[in-house]
């Protein structure tokens, strides 16, 4: 005969509870675990006139120019879902958003991406306000390296190239063609900063691909690294934003600083678009997303790059942004920072 020990009922948990705990469980990961994407969509709309400072005084005329931004965060499988049934929402990859590069590398690129159009900004305000000014080469930027490089694991994204066996270089062209001139498989120094150290590192040059096939060279990526300096004391009080992209509504809240006047009509104008040292803006990815966070934010007036060819989206794409939203939001669109000022001063003629 066998014996049961009744008590033991009681322990077991019952089967309604277990079922309610695995749910509660699978429901908080789907909630709250990170998966291998990221949801980007619409950012904050952040207005400029207390984030740059000309000789050390703000911005006090009405209205207001505001830089867009695009969120990203890392999906979970909640979020995920939600982005394919939202508006302005996208569900992207990590490679997709990042390339090949690392966290890290990643942040360095942006970070550089946002001082670029600080100085390209400076430098054209400067110019629209005829104001004098130095540009100064610092070396070359690293934007990528090649895993084939013999410099691989020594010289990093985000560091800059300053020296090239002992020589120095007054632009990025030049540097190229020193590194050019020389034989696949020769051993050369590099000199560069990394985290505002001065390093060395020796290495063999490669045969590079298209379209310098055959040539020699380091390996990587690059772009010039250069600094602005004025008479003008500019300042920006910014962080947490990275990439290109607000260079055109920076360089007009600097300009409107030096010449000390009312550009907007007491208007709220929001806008995007990347600026060159040749006043041209340029096109920039998420501005449906941008659209959306200006017009959330109240603005008035979205400026958007017009573009020189039919690969040029930009300005369509916001448009349909905006009629998607319904918003009574004007998109402008502009081709070079002349023009966004133009327009603007027909806003004080009306």
């Amino acid at each position: 005969m066998k014996n049961y020990n009744r008590n033991n009922r009681k322990n077991k948990v019952p089967v309604k509870s277990l079922v309610f705990l695995l749910v509660a469980l699978a429901f908080l990961a789907a909630v709250l675990l990170p998966i291998p994407y990221y949801v980007e969509g619409p950012g904050a709309t952040i207005k400029l006139d207390e984030l740059i400072t000309v000789n050390d005084q703000k911005d006090d005329h009405s209205g207001s120019f505001s830089l867009t931004s695009v969120g990203i965060r890392q999906a979970t499988l909640v979020t995920a879902i939600k982005s394919k049934l939202t508006d302005f929402e996208d569900l992207v990859t990590e490679r997709e958003l990042m390339g090949d590069a690392t966290d890290e590398e990643y942040d360095r690129i942006q970070n550089y991406y946002m001082e670029s159009s600080q100085n390209a900004a400076i430098e054209q305000a400067l110019k629209l306000a005829g104001k004098p000014y130095k540009m100064h080469y610092l070396g070359v930027y690293v934007m990528g390296i090649d895993p084939s490089s013999n410099f691989y694991g020594k010289i990093s994204v985000g560091d800059t190239v300053t020296k090239v066996d002992g020589k120095s270089f007054a632009t990025s062209d030049e540097l190229v063609a020193y590194v050019h001139d020389q034989k696949v498989g020769q051993t050369v120094t590099v000199t560069y900063i990394q985290d505002d150290q001065e390093k060395e590192a020796t290495g063999k040059l490669i045969s590079l691909p298209k379209p310098n096939e055959g040539k020699a060279g380091i390996g990587i990526t690059l772009t010039s690294h250069t600094e602005i300096t004025s008479d003008e004391e500019i300042a920006f009080h910014i962080d947490n934003i990275g990439g290109p992209s607000a260079g055109l509504m920076f360089t007009l809240e600097i300009y409107q600083q030096l010449i000390n006047q009312d550009l907007r009509a007491g208007m709220a104008i929001a806008g995007t678009g990347t600026m060159n040292e040749a006043g041209l803006v340029g096109q920039i990815g998420g501005i449906d997303k941008k659209v959306a966070s200006a017009a959330a934010s109240g603005a008035k007036i979205f400026l958007a790059p017009k573009g020189e060819t039919k690969a040029d989206t930009n300005y369509q794409e916001a448009k349909a942004a905006a009629k998607k939203l319904g918003t009574d939001m004007k998109i402008v669109p502009v081709a070079t920072v002349e023009e966004a000022v133009a327009y603007l001063e027909s806003l004080s003629e009306k």
